[in-house]
């Protein structure tokens, strides 16, 4: 069972409904990280890992779902929406034996958090001061528009486990509220955009990190990959190397209907990730 937490915030601008993303565009993610930020964030994470580590563990989902108003084009996603993502998480994860309980949803109108909620900005800080509850191995899922400012067309975006520490109230997860099982998000309309945001909530890269040159996404059975995939790709080798790249890898970007695994080597990286930054 979960409670249910519903908070009315004072509107300050007009309200915007979501639009559908077009396929053209391709998947957008918010979660970046420069080869010399993840030379830093990897050399912490080799002087800091823990020497056990479990494979096995429940993470306590906490659900936030920000609006602009009672209708659901207006970002009130329904329970049973969420149930249905919270099935299609779980279902993506099986074979890692890393499951996921969810254990509270909230509803806070404001339109502005709605719309123009995004990294780094203002709106972020406000929600997330408000609304973040647990520790750092709680996950808190925020459900937005992105109509506007920093979050502008993102499909989501996650923080990695190292970042805690220095910003607890930061962590979490930001997704598209259309973007969940049943929303007009088309092709990101099954609930994969969560699964690849909590992805990097574990500590994983894209598959395309570094492009071709090792240590690339510091997953030894990834291939290399020079670039993100979009649409649903065959036998795509942009490394040249003979090797396909994993378009069908939750970490890259193509449609949600073509994404269907992590490799064992993903998650050996984020059972050390969470053990190391997570307390999991």
């Amino acid at each position: 069972m979960f409670s249910s937490l519903i908070v009315t915030v004072a509107l300050s601008v007009s309200i915007a409904f979501g639009e559908p993303i077009s396929p053209a565009r391709g998947r957008q993610c918010g979660t970046d990280i420069s080869n010399e930020q993840k030379a830093a964030a990897e050399a912490h994470f080799q002087a800091n890992m823990v020497d056990s580590f479990s494979t096995s563990a429940t993470v306590n989902v906490h659900f936030h779902v920000i609006n602009a108003g009672d209708e659901l084009q207006q970002g009130n996603v329904p329970d049973s929406q969420i149930e249905a993502q919270m099935k299609v998480l779980n279902d993506d994860f099986k074979g890692t034996d890393l499951t996921f309980k969810l254990v509270n949803t909230t509803r806070t109108r404001n339109a502005e958090w709605f719309n123009s909620l995004g990294p780094d900005s203002e709106y972020e800080k406000a929600a997330k001061t408000m609304l973040r509850v647990g520790g750092a191995a709680d996950l808190n899922v925020y459900t937005v528009g992105f109509n506007s400012g920093s979050g502008t067309g993102l499909l989501g975006y996650a923080v990695f486990p190292e970042w805690y520490a220095n910003d607890p109230i930061g962590d979490g997860i930001v997704i598209l509220y259309s973007s969940v099982p049943g929303g007009t998000a088309v092709p990101y309309d099954l609930g994969r955009t969560l699964t690849h945001e909590v992805g990097h909530w574990v500590g994983l890269y894209h598959t395309f990190q570094g492009g071709c040159e090792a240590p690339g996404d510091e997953v030894a059975d990834t291939p290399p990959t020079s670039s993100p995939a979009f649409g649903c790709p065959v036998g795509r080798d942009t490394c040249g190397d003979s090797i396909p790249d994993a378009t069908e890898n939750y970490m890259d970007y193509t449609d949600d209907a073509c994404m269907n695994q992590f490799s064992p080597g993903q998650a050996t990286r984020f059972w050390k990730q969470l053990a190391t930054y997570r307390g999991l």
